[in-house]
């Protein structure tokens, strides 16, 4: 299911560019493709200009985003309750049913009617299995998230808090530390349904709140009654990522197969 550019998608890449990525797919045989990057880089954009090429080409591109496979609103308050407060929050690891997104994978690789899960922001919650759009057949796979591919830290690196959030509200470590193991248990086997894997790198994790902001503001502009958050809570949202975004930003160079650094504004510059 090829999506349509969303609103947020203000910052859309170079259409020579599109068409290079499309033809690292295809040189590559890759069935499933990996787009890796902080908030707010990019990803989902270049997913749906991607699946927009490949039309032109005469393939059919299936866009399946790490998002839809969040645990929702319920399961989330019990992380919460059990284990730490922090878990409330979607989207860092351990909170994402890994599982489900091996079998979706799997089922589009195969080539079976494959039940493409919706997870309805709004509502924090995934929508009913009978709402789920079904794929029936696709040439090739684009699979988006802010972490993909990302290994745990070592404990050495854990010890010490990366921002005030982790200072002030995870000082003894059980919230980073359950991410951490999440991480490095429950996520490979998704890796590993990645057939090549495109990082795209931002100059430094610093420019990734500003990012965040400008979807935020572009959300806002295309519905006006949506419930947003304001700069200061993208900023405290942000600081729940930057610990991965930052061992990510340290790691993925020497994992991914394409490395492709963006400057500030997200222009993409020589990839390696």
């Amino acid at each position: 299911m090829a999506p349509s550019l969303h609103p947020s998608h203000a910052h859309a890449f170079d259409s020579g560019f599109v068409q290079r990525v499309l033809d690292d797919v295809l040189d590559h045989g890759a069935r499933v493709y990996g787009i890796t990057g902080p908030q707010g880089c990019g990803k989902s954009t270049l997913a749906a200009q991607l699946a927009g090429a490949a039309a032109g080409r005469g393939l059919r591109m299936a866009c399946v985003s790490i998002d839809e496979f969040y645990l929702g609103h319920v399961a989330r308050q019990k992380l919460a309750q059990e284990v730490h407060p922090l878990l409330a929050t979607r989207g860092p690891p351990g909170t994402h049913d890994a599982a489900m997104a091996c079998e979706t994978l799997d089922a589009l690789r195969a080539g079976t009617p494959a039940p493409l899960p919706r997870f309805d922001k709004i509502t924090d919650r995934r929508l009913p299995r009978a709402q789920w759009p079904v794929l029936h057949g696709a040439d090739l796979v684009v699979f988006d998230g802010w972490f993909l591919g990302t290994p745990p830290q070592d404990e050495a690196g854990l010890a010490e808090p990366v921002n005030d959030l982790e200072r002030e509200e995870d000082p003894d470590g059980r919230w980073r530390r359950w991410c951490n193991d999440a991480l490095g248990r429950d996520y490979p086997p998704l890796w590993r349904r990645i057939d090549r894997l495109l990082f795209l790198q931002p100059p430094a994790f610093e420019v990734v709140p500003g990012w965040r902001w400008d979807q935020e503001q572009a959300l806002r502009e295309a519905d006006p009654q949506r419930r947003g958050m304001d700069r200061a809570g993208v900023e405290r949202f942000v600081r729940h990522f930057e610990r991965v975004s930052r061992h990510a930003l340290r790691t993925l160079p020497g994992i991914a197969d394409l490395t492709v650094p963006l400057d500030a504004q997200r222009r993409p510059l020589q990839s390696t």
